[in-house]
């Protein structure tokens, strides 16, 4: 696990990059290293763990592993992993796009997982054990600045959420130019999407005339990635009082220069690429981390054949960030997150010695969120201080344009939970 310059300044979106292509992305833990002058961390161990029953151990570890070929929900993720996402969340109208003024993209069949795959992919990788292998890195061909027939190969990754925050919010629809960035805000160790809905909020301003040249140093316009690449540079070295500011994130920025109704940031973190409808946004205002990954409330807007209440969408969401705490303190994927229900949990625990029925995990589940709401407000967290960015309420998602009401009363039943449980008073 390593940082880059992003960690070692302090940007408070600053990634830890894991095992070279995965990543400790939200949340700024790279500052945390950087402030601890640690630039990276070495784990190895040798140690098993005992196995009471290894013959039921077999036939558990064969069952998962079946399931995990065979099911269409995890092929998907090996033939086109995560970016399968982008030619369907944009005919729904649910891609942000700059600093979603928008909600498609023009160009986002060229950067869409099935166009990687045709004309960039060089492999696919797995994370240690797995069998799914969903990690995608492009072969990046560029042209050596003055030596002709002289070409640099690079590997890059890449995930819808880079493809999101650093190409369709920032008008970039040319692959090269994608993976150049996206390499680029690698190199530097920054959380991608944090990154990238930074320098849209930044390229908006500039054309409402909120900035400057003189602020942005070289000026800032949609589907100009070698600006982008200068930037994310210039947020990682903050030379001037706006890097600063915008290292900072763009609740910061915001504050300080204007345009807090176009920040898209939710608790302070900044928006991930899902403009489906209500629960999403709910979602990212409630969860313990203000992350997709918390409450899956875009699923929610995906799959509910109804329109939920504010206060059902909350104990939903609620209840799914719950489960996911189980998911999370047993190190699952989330993209498996199907294949692992209680039942299965449940039996493949047994034969380690570890009984356990599934209402004591949905028990489990609940105390680690309530502790984990509880740490968060015992740090200095106020729900008075959320808000919601006007822009989510001028652009349409595919559940129509969204109303204030539902979040205040989605906000007011989540306190209401938060009352029950003795988190706050």
């Amino acid at each position: 696990m390593r940082i880059g310059p992003a960690g070692e300044n302090l940007v408070r979106y600053a990634c830890v990059v894991v095992e070279t292509f995965r990543h400790f992305g939200r949340l700024g833990l790279g500052a945390v290293f950087g402030s601890k002058k640690l630039k990276a961390l070495v784990i190895s161990g040798r140690k098993a763990l005992k196995v009471m029953d290894r013959a039921g151990y077999k036939r558990m570890y064969d069952e998962i592993f079946n399931q995990a070929m065979e099911s269409d929900l995890m092929k998907k993720y090996h033939d086109l992993g995560t970016p399968m996402n982008v030619m369907p969340l944009n005919a729904a109208g649910s891609l942000p796009t700059m600093n979603l003024k928008l909600n498609s993209f023009d160009l986002a069949e060229e950067v869409s997982g099935e166009a990687m795959a045709e004309n960039v992919l060089a492999r696919r990788i797995a994370c240690s054990g797995c069998p799914v292998a969903c990690i995608h890195v492009a072969n990046l061909r560029e042209a050596h600045p003055s030596e002709r027939y002289f070409y640099k190969t690079t590997f890059v990754s890449y995930d819808y959420e880079p493809i999101f925050a650093l190409g369709s919010m920032l008008g970039i629809g040319k692959r090269n130019s994608l993976l150049s960035l996206i390499d680029e805000i690698e190199s530097v160790g920054l959380d991608a999407i944090s990154a990238g809905v930074c320098l849209a909020w930044a390229t908006e301003a500039v054309e409402r005339g909120m900035l400057s040249k003189d602020d942005t140093i070289m000026g800032l316009k949609w589907g100009d990635h070698e600006a982008y690449r200068k930037a994310a540079r210039l947020i990682a070295s903050q030379p001037n009082e706006f890097y600063e500011a915008l290292a900072k994130g763009v609740k910061s920025a915001s504050k300080l220069y204007g345009g807090e109704d176009f920040a898209l940031e939710f608790g302070g973190n900044e928006m991930p690429g899902y403009n489906t409808g209500p629960a999403a946004y709910l979602g990212f205002l409630i969860g313990g981390r203000h992350s997709h990954l918390d409450t899956a409330g875009y699923s929610l807007d995906q799959t509910s054949h109804e329109t939920l209440s504010p206060e059902r969408a909350t104990e939903e969401l609620m209840r799914e960030e719950r489960w996911r705490m189980v998911l999370n303190s047993l190190v699952v994927c989330l993209f498996a997150r199907r294949l692992y229900d209680p039942e299965l949990i449940s039996r493949a625990l047994e034969p380690l010695g570890i009984p356990m029925p599934t209402e004591e995990l949905e028990r489990l589940g609940a105390d680690i969120y309530k502790n984990r709401q509880r740490l968060k407000f015992s740090m200095g967290f106020d729900l008075e201080e959320l808000r919601v960015p006007q822009r989510i309420f001028e652009t349409e998602t595919p559940r129509g344009v969204l109303s204030k009401s539902f979040f205040n009363r989605g906000i007011q039943r989540f306190l209401g939970a938060l009352k029950e449980d003795g988190i706050v008073s």
